[in-house]
């Protein structure tokens, strides 16, 4: 019984790990930011993203893209994916100081992409 619970276990584990990422609310995610994670996940400088984040921020709907890893920018974009900054990461953490009121007055987070892709 034992040894069928283990296999019955590593299979769906098998399973879970099968798929690269996963796209949630994909109807949420604007058509141009779809083509920067691709690319993003293509460049191995980049690296695929984690997750991205919907937010309601100075009054606009933006998308924070949280990096693949260590000392990388994070980045916010607005609905037509222009750059509005970048409010956290890097090597300090700070970000690169654009957007310094980002925590403090983006509202209403929404996770509606996260990559399956494991970070090493």
């Amino acid at each position: 019984m034992t040894k069928l619970i283990t296999i019955t276990l590593g299979l769906l584990l098998c399973i879970s790990c099968a798929t690269n990422r996963e796209i949630i609310g994909d109807s949420e995610l604007p058509e141009c930011l779809k083509e920067k994670i691709v690319k993003m996940s293509e460049d191995p400088s980049q690296g695929t993203p984690l997750y991205v984040t919907q937010y309601n921020y100075k009054g606009k709907i933006v998308y924070y893209v949280a990096a693949a890893c260590c000392d990388k920018y994070n980045i916010v974009f607005d609905s037509d994916c222009k750059i509005l900054g970048y409010p956290d990461g890097g090597f300090t953490g700070k970000g690169d100081g654009s957007l310094p009121d980002f925590r403090q007055e983006a509202t209403n987070g929404k996770v509606i992409w996260v990559s399956k892709q494991k970070t090493e």
